[in-house]
């Protein structure tokens, strides 16, 4: 059985064919496709702030207190699931009418979701060396045996991506997951990544701001891991 996932054109035509990004305030959806490759950040944005990744937004928690509390970042959330898209809308869209966020402000304009496989995104989507940072929280840790080989961290091309997408310059990954042998199996493989070095996780801004799983988890007791990651000057 092969270790490592192979992901090719026929897969990416059927899995991709709906990639939508989504501009939470003006509620724009734009095809993927419909975009330049790479896309260009500030075309996107309407500003040349630094950008800032989530893979796997899941419901938006994070992605909705972060956006908010720094509004000088831009934040992509990329999110696979149809359903977690739409209770991350729902989820902004509570917010800005319960808190009567006026929609012309420029309140969460620094914010777009993006429906896409994780791994096609970066790897045609995203800019060489234009990401500050990505953030990885709880990513499914496909458990059963047979099914290891869909962990993310197992895509080579994914990590040459993010590796290579990532700014020289003070670039940084950070990851949270409640699952100890997945942990110690990306730690293992980022290990093999000499232009990342592994630095204090309690460096990791904004460690108060939880996900969806992370509040589940912290309260039924589960350990929590971290990590972060530092990408070397070239």
């Amino acid at each position: 059985m092969r270790e490592n996932p192979n992901y090719n054109e026929i897969y990416y035509q059927h899995t991709t064919s709906h990639s939508q990004v989504i501009d939470i305030v003006t509620e724009q959806v734009i095809p993927l496709s419909a975009l330049d490759a790479p896309i260009h950040w500030e075309r996107l944005f309407g500003n040349t702030y630094p950008v800032e990744i989530e893979i796997g937004s899941g419901k938006g928690r994070f992605l909705l207190e972060a956006s908010k509390r720094h509004p000088e970042v831009n934040y992509i959330g990329v999110e696979r699931a149809q359903k977690y898209v739409e209770i991350t809308q729902d989820r902004f869209k509570k917010h800005i009418r319960h808190f009567g966020v006026d929609r012309t402000s420029g309140t969460f304009s620094n914010v777009r979701l993006v429906r896409t496989d994780a791994n096609y995104f970066l790897t045609r989507y995203v800019p060489e060396t234009s990401v500050q940072a990505y953030h990885i929280y709880f990513p499914d840790p496909w458990p059963r045996k047979r099914q290891r080989k869909r962990r993310l961290f197992r895509n080579r091309d994914f990590l040459f991506a993010l590796t290579r997408t990532l700014k020289s310059e003070g670039g940084r990954l950070y990851i949270v997951t409640d699952h100890e042998e997945y942990f110690q199996e990306i730690q293992e493989r980022l290990a093999g990544l000499p232009v990342l070095h592994s630095i204090d996780a309690a460096l990791k801004p904004d460690s108060d701001i939880t996900t969806h799983y992370e509040a589940k988890y912290v309260l039924e007791g589960r350990p929590i891991y971290r990590a972060v990651y530092e990408k070397a000057l070239s």
